[in-house]
């Protein structure tokens, strides 16, 4: 870590490079003109830093050609554990789908000017996740199927719910990693619906966020990771309130 000179109205950086001399150069040069710069050699050392508490950046900038944890996965766990502007960086142009999941691209070699330019032209990318105090299923919901139904009725529903969940998240896994923006769309709209009126309100915001934001795949592919933990919370509900 490099801190020399910080000012602390500049962004914290946090550099993901493997190159020693590009990152021990931009690390240098960055921190004389007053930011504070933390260092990573690889992708997977930069999550873990950020999993650790280690920093809490402003800015990532990831080289666009990383050995291991890479491109538009590493973007999805960096937004995961932080909501810093993402900005590649990188000796060559970067395919288009790489340029589009980050927030910004400069060409190596860059000087803090770029820097400075670049930041604030584009908003971070919003992570895509429900809201984690949302309870699992709608209290006044579930009341009301109790006023209305047998015990054993209910676990039916939401039994039904639980496995067109796990049929729901097979299709986005195949619509997302094929491009397919209109399935991700259709899928999370049913989702919604269905997921909405049964009162399972973690799956059901998901569901909006599929279907409102299907143009952003690769965040897309992160919220899908949401939606995995609240069918698991589904389920635990199901045999907690519900035992067979």
């Amino acid at each position: 870590m490099l801190g020399i000179g910080e000012k602390h109205e500049l962004p914290t950086i946090l550099l993901i490079d493997d190159d020693l001399v590009s990152r021990e150069v931009i690390a240098t040069v960055l921190t004389l003109h007053g930011h504070l710069v933390h260092t990573a050699e690889t992708g997977d050392g930069a999550v873990e830093m950020l999993a650790g508490g280690t920093v809490t950046p402003g800015v990532v900038l990831m080289d666009a050609q990383l050995p291991g944890l890479n491109g538009t996965e590493l973007i999805e766990k960096l937004r995961r554990g932080c909501d810093a502007e993402i900005i590649l960086i990188s000796g060559s142009q970067p395919s288009d789908e790489l340029v589009k999941a980050a927030d910004g691209f400069l060409m190596k070699p860059f000087g803090p000017e770029d820097l400075a330019k670049m930041l604030g032209e584009h908003k971070p990318k919003p992570r895509l996740v429900a809201e984690e105090t949302d309870p699992v299923v709608n209290p006044e919901t579930l009341a009301q199927f109790r006023q209305l139904m047998t015990e054993a009725t209910i676990r039916e529903i939401y039994s039904a719910v639980v496995s067109d969940l796990h049929k729901r998240q097979e299709a986005l896994e195949k619509a997302i990693a094929s491009r397919n923006a209109e399935d991700v769309r259709r899928i999370g709209h049913a989702i919604k619906g269905g997921c909405g009126m049964a009162g399972a309100m973690q799956a059901a915001r998901l569901g909006a966020i599929f279907e409102s934001k299907s143009d952003q795949l690769d965040n897309c592919a992160a919220a899908l990771e949401e939606l995995y933990t609240a069918t698991q919370r589904l389920e635990r509900m199901l045999e907690k309130e519900f035992p067979a």
